[in-house]
């Protein structure tokens, strides 16, 4: 039975998981404190032959599809062109692209967690993948100090259908082109090399114009501690390009669904609603 030290390394990945799925890291971490009180009423839920970090995901899955909410498809009324493509991509193929593409499970592993076999996984990352960047193609920002790096974000940016508006080494240059075209994405390293950081440049943009952001550092383990802020969506060096793109498609994903949800939301006086605070 594995014991609270071996689950407690596998909970920032788990949060990071929790939070490319669900959108949102204040619902994603709901969702792994459910999971986590399931583990400590019961730690033979953790025992698999697989091992316990397929175990805590599997755990995590049970919990999320237990949700009813979770399986409804949205509605294609009064949807932007494009946007009903969207709505049709349910979550059981964004876990099997998520699991193993960013978590990286091994097929018959990621099969294991949203139990299924490895050819109907497979089928599930068919499903997902490439053709809902497409769908929801942007400009894109890469702020990137390494060139062979930047470059091969460029190209995978490009064949995924979006226009990078540029490429920036600093904090200046990223603040530069963004006066000039406000990106719909941003792909931003933490640390620069003139010294400069691309999380403060990516703060001071947000507080002019919103946009999702994916952080791209070589230490994750240093921005994913449940403290704010952080970076919501965290890629570690080196990466893999698959890992990037699956990312992006969740980063936009839901960066639409907001803005849809936004269109149909009624008006309503806030006065009488309660401050939301975050965990």
């Amino acid at each position: 039975m594995p014991d609270s030290q071996t689950i407690g390394q596998y909970v920032p990945y788990l949060r990071r998981y929790a939070r490319a799925l669900t959108g949102s890291q204040a619902a994603g971490d709901s969702y792994v404190a459910a999971t986590l009180e399931a583990a400590i009423a019961d730690r033979t839920v953790l025992d698999d032959p697989s091992g316990s970090r397929v175990a805590l995901y599997r755990l995590f899955t049970k919990i999320w599809g237990s949700i009813s909410i979770n399986n409804v498809r949205g509605s294609e009324t009064s949807m932007l062109p494009g946007e009903a493509n969207l709505a049709n991509i349910t979550p059981l193929p964004r876990q099997a692209f998520l699991l193993v593409a960013v978590e990286g499970f091994s097929e018959a592993e990621a099969a294991r967690v949203i139990d299924t076999d490895v050819a109907g996984l497979r089928r599930l990352i068919d499903d997902s993948g490439r053709e809902l960047a497409a769908e929801i193609a942007t400009d894109v920002l890469i702020i990137e100090d390494e060139a062979l790096i930047a470059l091969e974000l460029e190209a995978l940016v490009e064949s995924l259908g979006h226009r990078v508006i540029g490429v920036a080494a600093t904090h200046a240059e990223a603040i530069a082109l963004v006066k000039k075209v406000k990106p719909g994405l941003i792909l931003s390293d933490i640390q620069l090399a003139d010294g400069s950081s691309g999380l403060d440049a990516v703060d001071e943009m947000l507080h002019s114009f919103e946009v999702p952001v994916i952080f791209i550092t070589a230490y994750p383990e240093r921005f994913l501690t449940g403290n704010r802020p952080e970076p919501a969506f965290l890629i570690a060096k080196p990466f893999e390009l698959a890992t990037v793109s699956a990312i992006a498609s969740q980063a936009l994903f839901f960066e639409h669904s907001a803005r849809r949800r936004d269109r149909r939301a009624p008006a309503r006086s806030t006065a009488a609603e309660a401050p939301v605070q975050n965990p």
